[in-house]
């Protein structure tokens, strides 16, 4: 489907917060386009620091669940960290293991199996923990929706305290809760936390900042665990907005001074560098490593790589998650070719696609999900055949809140949970037809919704590019879900010349001459070849570009990356 280009029309006194704040107004139109509004929010956002983020006693139980901790290490009783098998769960459990070793409890910790146990807590992890003398469990990216399994907890006499950040089911307006000690999460109704898309690590870190000032342990410890609490938000592809903007950017900056052997065994072992990885690298690249073990393996890779003091130890699994990734690759691609092909010749009227791949291996669905969704744009969900039923993930559109659509047929479903943008879930095998009908009959989406837009922060004359400005631009860093790098656009723009690079010939350069008259410098990476047939004859183009700087053999030269573009009907 052709996306619709959109400039983005709101409005703002932007020249004035050009000159309060010392930027251009174009900078300040992004910033407003990005939601910033606001003198404080402004400068929160340009030079935001660590003295800027919120109290932690805000949370909820906080407080409360440092207090429990506390008593239980001076009783000397046994902790158990419960976390979950992907980016977030695996930093979650790093954290707080490292900082109950620290402040001298007797800790260890489980994350289920992805195939096995399923996501979260279940009652089998509950009664192990039982039999293996464990008081208290403390969960860490799970557990808010576990209200069978903190009943069986409570029967069997165990402790427990949840911290996470996923959406709570509400019935007649209340929050419907599990039975605990203690629930650390920013979406509970009456939690006072002022930023409430936190990932399940931040909480877990929020938490660790009270137990070390409330046990003497410098802060400044605390400090250099950022670096964990940035991928996790990363990882988990929360808002890059507010709170998380400081964080992922503190800890970026705290990355090159990581103590974690196994990260920096895994950024080498992907020919990354260290002291300049941008939320992207964490993102495309490290993320989907630490996450492959949860997909293929056991988290258990991720976390013993994190937490080894071992060189040789560290060096042999950043080498396996590494290659587990790589086997990842392959394996999504072709089972999504496999979803596309079904979702065509079958669903193409569907507005909500539901995708039924029984081979598949489970731990696919939510990326082969988001390939669905960018493909087709429409919320996705992916289904494969498990131990026990149908497991299921799903990727969402604005406007599709997913976690909601399947509150409205939750009696044909075993188990599910998640965010307006993606869910998990299970049912019976037997309910997959019903489940995909429903879905369908209740989503309320229009033609509209279902049509992608690129949306457009300034329509910007190439020529008015400068070397300061790419520098300025550079302070809206980092980008991510929500803080998108900006988009910029020029109509009938001139191809003087077109010569395609690389040796797989996926790059194009570009030598353009704007309305004006103004020579610039372009690079467009698509199928160089394909690039060439389609432009034909055709010389002139609208393009969304992002402004660069080229350096080549000491020169350094300003340089549009072309995002998009679309060729004109005739020359101009």
């Amino acid at each position: 489907m052709t996306a619709k280009w959109m400039v983005y029309a709101k409005r703002a006194d932007f020249n004035k917060i050009a000159e309060e704040f010392h930027i251009s107004p174009v900078t300040a139109r992004v910033m407003r386009n990005r939601d910033v509004n606001g003198e404080e929010a402004i400068r929160k956002y340009l030079y935001g620091t660590r003295k800027d983020l919120y109290s932690p006693y805000l949370l909820k139980d906080v407080e409360k669940a440092a207090d429990i901790l506390i008593e239980k290490i001076h009783e000397g009783k046994q902790i158990r960290i419960v976390g979950d098998y992907d980016i977030d769960g695996v930093c979650s459990t790093y954290l707080l293991f490292q900082a109950l070793n620290r402040v001298g409890a007797a800790a260890d910790y489980e994350i289920p199996d992805r195939i096995k146990d399923g996501y979260g807590i279940n009652e089998q992890i509950i009664e192990a923990a039982a039999a293996d003398g464990v008081d208290t469990i403390l969960t860490c990216d799970n557990g808010i929706s576990a209200i069978d399994q903190m009943k069986r907890a409570r029967e069997l006499g165990l402790t427990v305290i949840i911290t996470d950040h996923h959406d709570i089911a509400r019935e007649d307006g209340k929050d419907v809760l599990p039975l605990a000690a203690a629930i650390v999460n920013p979406k509970q109704q009456d939690c006072t936390y002022p930023w409430k898309e936190i990932c399940g690590a931040v909480v877990a870190y929020k938490l660790i900042q009270v137990l070390y000032e409330k046990t003497g342990i410098p802060l400044r410890e605390w400090e250099e665990m950022i670096e964990f609490a940035a991928i996790a938000t990363v990882g988990d592809v929360m808002c890059l907005q507010d709170e998380n903007r400081i964080l992922v950017r503190e800890g970026l900056c705290r990355i090159q001074e990581s103590k974690s052997l196994g990260l920096k065994k895994l950024v080498e072992k992907n020919n990354l560098d260290i002291s300049h990885l941008s939320a992207f690298h964490i993102g495309f690249v490290i993320g989907p490593c630490l996450n492959a073990g949860g997909r293929l393996q056991t988290a258990k890779m991720a976390l013993r790589l994190l937490l080894s003091r071992d060189p040789e130890e560290a060096d042999r699994l950043a080498q396996e998650l590494k290659e587990l990734n790589d086997q990842r690759k392959d394996m999504t691609s072709e089972e999504t070719e496999r979803a596309a092909a079904q979702a065509e010749a079958r669903y193409g009227m569907d507005k909500v696609l539901v995708v039924y791949l029984p081979e598949c291996h489970e731990s696919l669905a939510g990326i082969i999900a988001g390939r669905l969704r960018e493909r087709y744009h429409k919320p996705s969900i992916v289904l494969t055949r498990a131990a026990e039923g149908v497991k299921g993930s799903g990727r969402s559109i604005e406007g599709y809140h997913m976690f909601e659509a399947l509150l409205k047929v939750k009696e044909l479903l075993i188990r599910f949970g998640g965010h307006p943008m993606a869910a998990g879930l299970s049912l019976k095998e037997e309910n997959v037809e019903r489940f995909r009908r429903a879905l369908n009959e209740q989503a309320e989406l229009t033609e509209e919704d279902l049509t992608p837009k690129i949306w457009i922060d300034v329509a910007m004359p190439m020529e008015y590019v400068s070397e300061s400005l790419i520098r300025e631009l550079e302070m809206l860093e980092p980008f991510g879900q929500g803080n998108e790098k900006p988009k910029f656009a020029q109509k009938s723009v001139h191809i003087k010349s077109a010569r395609v690079l690389g040796k797989n010939r996926n790059a194009v350069r570009l030598s353009l001459v704007t309305p004006s008259g103004t020579p610039i410098d372009g690079i467009l990476f698509t199928e160089g070849d394909a690039f060439l047939e389609e432009m034909g004859t055709r010389r002139d183009m609208d393009v969304i570009y992002y402004p660069g700087i080229n350096e080549y053999n000491g020169n350094r030269t300003i340089q549009m990356v072309i995002k998009e573009y679309r060729f004109c009907q005739q020359n101009h």
